[in-house]
C-alpha cells in the first residue's frame, strides 16, 4: 500500500476525528477532533482517565468502530470510507488483538486457540498447525501446546493470547490493558515479550494502559483528556527512533 501525501510516512493517521454517541439533547461527544500520527514500527502507549476517549480511539484504530467525522488513514488508505466487510478484511489481514481478559476458548488447547484466526481465513489444517506452533514457540510456550487455559497460569494464558494475535503476522498489535489481570512479575514478562515483538519482529504495538510503569516500556506515550490528545511524549523505550 502506498503512503498518502497528507500523512507522509505515518502508518496510521487520524485527522479531525470525532465520535458522537446518541442524538439530540442526549448526544455525547467521546472524541472532539483527534489528530495523531503513528509511525511504522513504533511502540505506543495510550493513557488517560476514564472517559478521556482513549478506548473509543482504540476501537476506531482497530476497525471495530467508525468516526462520526474526520479521516482515518491506514497505509495511506481512507478507512472511514470502507464498508463493514472491508473493515473486517483489514482487521484479519493487518491487525492483531490482545485483551485484558485473555478471551481464550476454555475447552480447547493452546494450539487450537492460536489456530483460530487461521481457521477463519480458511487455511489448511497442516499449514495453520505449523504457523500456530511457530507462534507458540515465539512466546515461549511450544511445550505447552496441548494444555487448556485452565492448566495455564495467567501469564501463560496472556502469552497464548499474544501468540493468537501474531499468528497472522499482523502489521499492528492492539493491546487493551494486557497486564491488567497479572501480578507484577508476570506483567514484566508480558511487557518484555511485547518489546521483543516490536524490536525484533517489527510489529507496531498500540497499548492502552492505566499503569505508568507499563507505559514506560513504550517509545511514544499519547495522553488523552476530554476527548482530545492532551500531549505526546517520547521516551527511551523501543520502537521507531526520531
Amino acid at each position: 500500500m502506498a503512503n498518502d501525501p497528507q500523512t507522509g510516512d505515518a502508518l496510521i493517521s487520524l485527522r479531525g476525528v470525532t465520535k458522537v454517541f446518541g442524538e439530540g439533547p442526549t448526544a455525547f461527544a467521546a472524541l472532539k477532533g483527534v489528530d495523531l500520527d503513528i509511525a511504522r514500527g513504533d511502540f505506543v502507549a495510550v493513557m488517560g482517565p476514564s472517559g478521556s476517549g482513549k478506548s473509543t480511539t482504540m476501537n476506531i484504530l482497530g476497525c471495530l468502530d467508525v468516526p462520526t467525522e474526520g479521516q482515518f488513514l491506514f497505509h495511506g488508505h481512507h478507512v472511514e470510507t470502507l464498508e463493514r466487510d472491508q473493515r473486517a478484511l483489514l482487521r484479519r489481514r493487518y491487525l492483531g488483538f490482545v485483551f485484558q481478559g485473555f478471551n481464550l476458548l476454555a475447552r480447547t488447547s493452546a494450539l487450537e486457540n492460536v489456530e483460530l484466526p487461521l481457521v477463519y481465513r480458511g487455511e489448511e489444517k497442516a499449514a495453520r498447525r505449523a504457523a500456530a506452533m511457530a507462534a507458540l514457540d515465539k512466546v515461549g510456550l511450544a511445550d505447552w501446546w496441548d494444555h487448556s487455559p485452565a492448566e495455564l497460569s495467567g501469564g501463560q494464558q496472556q502469552r497464548v493470547a499474544i501468540a493468537r494475535a501474531i499468528v497472522t503476522h499482523p502489521d499492528v498489535l492492539l493491546a487493551d490493558e494486557p497486564t491488567g489481570n497479572l501480578d507484577s512479575e508476570r506483567s514484566i514478562e508480558i511487557m518484555e515479550l511485547l518489546t521483543d515483538l516490536n524490536r525484533n519482529s517489527g510489529i507496531t504495538v498500540l497499548m492502552v494502559t492505566h499503569e505508568p510503569d507499563m507505559a514506560a516500556y513504550a517509545h511514544t506515550i499519547i495522553h488523552f483528556r476530554d476527548g482530545l490528545v492532551e500531549r505526546t511524549e517520547v521516551t527511551d523505550g523501543p520502537g521507531v527512533k526520531a
